[in-house]
């Protein structure tokens, strides 16, 4: 499965005959870096799994509407992204709580996750990442974790790539600035 390429994908989920086929491919091939890319914005294992299966059922939706005019694997992130962005809106509105207050739950997820296995160096490092506001957090997060290039992230983002640039280079100093005085 990792050695299809997205056009060998693609031609398999626009034929009626073999989309399921190619479909459950598409999943095994992404299901683990979207699944990490999610759960470093959401930090919940469970909210996590529900948005991975959100993000594929969109897709799965949506298929015929990808023009190829980027990787698939970034038009699949740019999916997850949103929905992930979505989320957290939801949980802002819902609670009726202000983006610190989230901020904070998403630290205390972090501090009773059981599927975190950081060391203190680690935790020091996720909190620092949250204390960021979320465009920079989740930039940063594009770019340090993912390693996508700042055009690729722009396009994710819907964002010019000199605004991602501002804002990974805002979030690299604050996290150093974080970091040092803690």
């Amino acid at each position: 499965m990792e050695h299809l390429s997205d056009q060998e994908l693609l031609k398999g989920l626009r034929n009626p005959e073999s989309k399921n086929y190619y479909f459950n491919l598409l999943c095994r091939k992404f299901q683990e870096r979207l699944y990490w890319h999610i759960r470093r914005i959401v930090l919940s294992h469970e909210d996590a799994d529900d948005l991975l299966q959100e993000t594929f059922i969109q897709s799965w939706q949506k298929i015929h509407t990808f023009e190829e005019r980027s990787q698939l694997s970034t038009w699949l992130i740019r999916i997850a992204t949103n929905k992930c962005l979505d989320f957290l809106k939801k949980k802002r509105r819902f609670f009726f709580i202000p983006l610190i207050d989230v901020e904070k739950n998403l630290e205390e997820i972090l501090e009773a996750d059981s599927y975190f296995d950081g060391d203190e160096a680690e935790k020091k490092f996720q909190k620092a990442l949250l204390s960021l506001p979320e465009k920079q957090r989740i930039v940063f997060q594009m770019r340090y974790y993912e390693d996508l290039k700042f055009t690729e992230i722009a396009d994710i983002l819907s964002l010019s790539e000199g605004g991602v640039k501002s804002n990974y280079h805002l979030a690299q100093k604050k996290l150093k600035d974080f970091l040092v005085d803690d």
